[in-house]
């Protein structure tokens, strides 16, 4: 009953988040809102609305370890899993993609984030340096988005229907807004359930079953767009969601509270999380090299070994 439990949170959690995101890009663009802006901020931050509801609901019921499991394992489920099985359907062609800038913006909050840790437990002030950082990359962004109108593509943004009726946009964001505290609630208190079940930590089930929950519907898109060959950005939508997964989804969670960070995450999981990140480097500063199905099989196969080990030391 556990299992069904915790699939039919998840369930919930992804349509009402589905859901949100297109409402509030709907509405966004109807009040006016350059489509480059909406991508940039209601899309991203919509899309990651499932693993920031988790991760408060679990602070609000102490269990620190799955909030802050939740974005960790996210991140190195999105660099691993997320790019590797897409590039054992089809190559990945990143290197036709400039990725550099934001790349490096992603390493340095990554390291940022650790450094908060080691200082932990991460508290209101740790959260404020987060959210401070993602306002400033953002930011930077939202400037470049539109120094750069004139010349860009035009963008097509997830969820917008221009046509789209006034009442379906109120309804797409009610059902989002209820579905989601909903869905989080089932979800996180199943998760805590099965942690005690199999005597593991709620850090090790944030890192594996939470991290590989929220992070399939990336996964499920990522792998369609590789089989159709459109997959050439993959790489830059994994290192935005890496980005708001650290700065947004912690900084925002620890506004309802302290979170303690476990002792393996210090010296284990965070190095992971940046080993991943920077497995990605050549792949960012080299214009000829692409995510293969070698590197592919490479990727998900160390994943595999990490979802191994953090299930048997957890």
């Amino acid at each position: 009953m556990v299992w069904l439990i915790a699939a039919v949170g998840l369930i919930i959690l992804l349509v009402a988040g589905d859901l949100l995101v297109r409402g509030a890009v709907n509405a966004s663009l109807r009040f006016g809102l350059p489509a480059l802006i909406v991508s940039l901020t209601v899309v991203a931050f919509g899309t990651s609305a499932p693993e920031l509801l988790i991760s408060i609901q679990a602070v609000l019921e102490g269990a620190q370890g799955l909030a802050i499991g939740n974005a960790v394992g996210s991140n190195t489920a999105n660099v691993l899993l997320v790019l590797g099985v897409p590039a054992l359907v089809a190559t990945l062609r990143t290197a036709e993609f400039d990725t550099r800038k934001s790349y490096v913006s992603m390493v340095g909050a990554s390291f940022m984030f650790i450094l908060l840790c080691f200082l932990g437990p991460l508290t209101f002030v740790h959260g404020l340096i987060l959210l401070i950082m993602l306002g400033l990359i953002i930011a930077d962004q939202v400037r470049a988005a539109i120094v750069h109108k004139r010349t860009a593509e035009p963008v097509d943004v997830e969820g917008a229907e221009p046509d789209s009726p006034l009442w379906k946009i109120i309804l797409y964001i009610s059902l989002g807004i209820i579905g989601l505290p909903l869905g989080a609630g089932l979800f996180v208190d199943a998760a805590i359930e099965l942690a005690q079940m199999f005597g593991v930590s709620d850090g090790a089930i944030g890192l594996t079953l939470v991290a590989l929950g929220t992070s399939l519907p990336e996964l499920a898109t990522t792998a369609v767009a590789a089989y159709r060959r459109q997959a050439d950005v993959a790489l830059g939508n994994v290192i935005g969601s890496n980005l708001f997964n650290i700065l947004a989804i912690v900084g925002i969670a620890t506004m309802f509270g302290p979170i303690a960070v476990p002792r393996e995450f210090l010296t284990f999981d965070l190095w992971v999380m940046i080993g991943a990140s920077l497995l990605l480097l050549p792949f960012v500063f080299t214009d000829t090299l692409n995510l293969t199905r070698r590197w592919g099989l490479l990727l998900t196969v160390l994943y595999v070994v990490y979802v191994v080990l953090v299930v048997r030391h957890g």
